[in-house]
């Protein structure tokens, strides 16, 4: 497996020689890193004038093989921590870093995190020590390694969040263009056509009865929630699962009307 850092808009990078392409099997997404880490870094009420920079990589998506990259270059150099690059108090610091992790877990594209980043830490990293590894007596950093670790958990166990990142047939916008609430809503589906959907409400607002219309007739799993205790959240959410309602929505015959969690990402998949 070779993979490009390579941060141009040159085309083909990822295709094989025999068509014309450089022959790398995939190639560091640096635009969507960008937008996205722009977003998140931008005070909750002010995310609605930016809300294009999250939903801006599903345009080009499949121009090539990605890898979402947290790399080295951001987390260096008077940067910062990826952490410390969140705004607000430390309890929205660690939500808002939890619900990005989860964002970027849910995104097509395979991932690149870079060390220290999945449990907090808030120093910039650098090669004279290790990493701050005490930190993880504190229950904050403890809760976003759980995270980590459970989302890993789960895109090993969830097809549709890996085996379609480079067919459009594996993604499906539900709601990119609620910027007023500063919420998104797709849905990933495996090679065998099985839904997992992804909501993220990016506002420390907690946003009851939020319908959302979905493909399948079911009660559906709340199978991940970026702000369960475990993880330091609040714990909002919709009590491990619910049904769908026979309300048209979103073009879906079914929906669900959901309690998204403040500044925290949920999945949810039908019991089928």
């Amino acid at each position: 497996m070779v993979i490009a850092e390579e941060s141009t808009a040159f085309p083909g990078v990822s295709k094989p020689t025999n068509e014309g392409g450089l022959g790398f099997a995939y190639k560091w997404n640096m635009g969507w890193m960008h937008d996205t880490l722009k977003y998140i870094q931008e005070d909750p009420i002010n995310r609605q004038y930016h809300h294009d920079k999250m939903t801006f990589g599903m345009v080009y998506a499949y121009s090539e093989h990605f890898v979402l990259p947290i790399s080295h270059d951001e987390v260096v150099h008077g940067k910062g921590s990826l952490i410390d690059k969140m705004p607000g108090d430390r309890w929205q610091k660690f939500a808002n870093l939890r619900a990005y992790l989860t964002f970027m877990w849910t995104h097509p594209g395979k991932k690149l995190l870079f060390m220290g980043s999945e449990f907090g830490q808030w120093r910039e990293w650098s090669h004279d020590r290790e990493l701050d590894w005490h930190l993880l007596d504190e229950a904050d950093h403890r809760g976003t390694q759980n995270l980590l670790r459970d989302l890993n958990r789960l895109y090993s166990q969830e097809p549709a969040l890996y085996e379609l990142d480079s067919d459009p047939a594996g993604f499906q916008w539900l709601i990119g263009d609620d910027r007023v609430n500063s919420v998104f809503a797709w849905l990933r589906k495996s090679s065998t056509g099985h839904p997992v959907l992804v909501v993220g409400n990016f506002t420390p607002v907690v946003r009851e009865g939020y319908r959302i219309g979905v493909p399948v007739d079911s009660r559906w799993l709340e199978i991940f929630n970026s702000d369960a205790e475990c993880y330091g959240g609040s714990n909002v959410g919709n009590g491990g699962s619910l049904a769908a309602e026979a309300v048209e929505s979103h073009g879906e015959q079914v929906s669900l009307s959901l309690t998204l969690p403040p500044l925290g990402v949920i999945i949810l998949r039908p019991q089928v």
